[in-house]
């Protein structure tokens, strides 16, 4: 399998440079340091050609910050770039990722063994938010089918008629690219996840993220945290019905 990975690095997040180095290093693929889309930089035009608002249900309840729009892009170039190079495929590594070798080690294995079969495996962070269906292991890393899959983007391994398929579906957006990825009612791809991974997020350790939101008076909160939740119940609803193939009972 023709693998490489790509390493999103912001180029004005300084702090994360060394991290990014130390990724593209160690990551055990052929490797090299993708510039990330500048969300910050873009003008209006630019904003107007990609976001739109209620392309699917469930409605994603806030407006996209310039930071979420510029990772989602970012994904999108490597996604295409994937296909320009005929790549097998792809390990995606954001540069606030920290790294345990000997854990990742054995998820890229595992990963890699099962990838034909899942086309979008992340590397998570966190346990699944309701049922898993264990498919295999390795050492002590555990690959599993969630009904409900994972957010965030930290590390995930695509194929490339996977990448094919998430890049058609986004020419237009209306969430983050992790929301995004999570909607497989949409995209027709079911993401599978291992954990322990040896992928964790060190953003606090790197000067916090690069994806910023002014605070917040305590009303505007509240009411955020009763869209978020709201939100989460129509998510787990659309995946409990999602008509997506399930590549677990291939």
């Amino acid at each position: 399998m023709t693998g490489h990975a790509f390493i999103l690095h912001l180029t004005r997040a300084s702090a994360r440079r060394e991290n990014a180095h130390r990724l593209r290093d160690s990551c055990g693929l052929p490797a090299e340091i993708w510039p990330a889309v500048d969300g910050a930089a873009m003008d209006d035009r630019e904003l107007r050609a990609r976001v739109d608002a209620g392309l699917f249900a469930p409605p994603y309840p806030f407006p996209l910050r310039m930071g979420e729009i510029g990772c989602f892009l970012s994904h999108r170039q490597i996604w295409a770039e994937i296909l320009r190079r005929d790549l097998d495929h792809a390990l995606i590594l954001e540069d606030d990722a920290g790294l345990d070798p000997e854990y990742f080690a054995q998820a890229l294995t595992l990963g890699r063994d099962h990838l034909d079969r899942f086309g979008y495996i992340q590397f998570q962070t966190r346990p699944a938010r309701g049922p898993a269906r264990l498919i295999a292991t390795q050492g002590a890393c555990q690959l599993l089918l969630p009904q409900m899959a994972g957010l965030r983007t930290t590390a995930q391994l695509v194929t490339r008629a996977s990448a094919e398929q998430l890049l058609a579906a986004s020419d237009r957006f209306d969430r983050p690219v992790d929301t995004f990825v999570q909607s497989h009612w949409q995209t027709g791809l079911r993401p599978a996840m291992i954990l322990p991974s040896g992928i964790s997020e060190i953003a606090d350790q790197l000067e916090g993220s690069t994806i910023q939101s002014a605070r917040k008076p305590f009303l505007e909160k509240l009411r955020r945290e009763w869209l978020r939740g709201r939100y989460r119940r129509a998510v787990r609803h659309a995946s409990a019905s999602s008509a997506a193939p399930d590549p677990s009972h291939d």
